[in-house]
């Protein structure tokens, strides 16, 4: 393809959407959120299978990372260790910014807002857990971004101190 004198260069081609971050598919990894927030009123077997899904899609992704990671192109030496590294930086930064941390914010949250609510008003307790999944579901837009920068910053100070590359991985939202 040639350009005529004046004509910005083609712009290159905007790599596909990733499945794990760029579709509907990311928000699988917030199901044990809504089980959290959903838990004063559903069986606790429904709470642990929200946590099942977002493991599940932790993992997914994980992997997936560790594929591109060894389908580069960029010089065959050191492949297999990106990959690995890919895979754990993915799979830990998911599980504590996905899972752990998430989970236990809208837990505690959900059991204070259970708590206060029962103490302060008179609401049936019907009410009261609905109200609950209501103030869990709504903070969880909330919690996101803040427990995703913390867990950038704890990845950053140390695990990823163990394998500083030129770039960062690509498990960080």
């Amino acid at each position: 393809m040639t350009t005529h004198v004046g004509e910005p260069p083609p712009s290159p081609e905007p790599p596909p959407p990733d499945l794990y971050r760029d579709t509907w598919v990311r928000y699988l990894g917030y199901a044990n959120e809504v089980g959290e927030s959903f838990r004063a009123i559903v069986p606790v077997s429904l709470v642990w299978t929200s946590y099942g899904v977002a493991t599940a899609y932790v993992t997914a992704d994980a992997i997936d990372k560790g594929k591109k990671a060894l389908a580069t192109k960029s010089c065959e030496e050191g492949r297999t260790t990106r990959a690995a590294v890919a895979v754990v930086d993915t799979f830990i930064w998911q599980a504590l910014a996905s899972v752990v941390i998430p989970g236990f914010t809208i837990n505690r949250i959900c059991a204070a807002s259970l708590y206060l609510m029962g103490s302060m008003t008179r609401w049936p307790l019907s009410v009261r857990k609905w109200a609950t999944t209501a103030v869990g579901l709504s903070t969880i837009p909330f919690i996101i971004k803040p427990i995703d920068r913390s867990v950038d910053f704890l990845m950053d100070s140390s695990l990823r101190k163990l394998y500083s590359t030129e770039e960062k991985p690509s498990s960080s939202f």
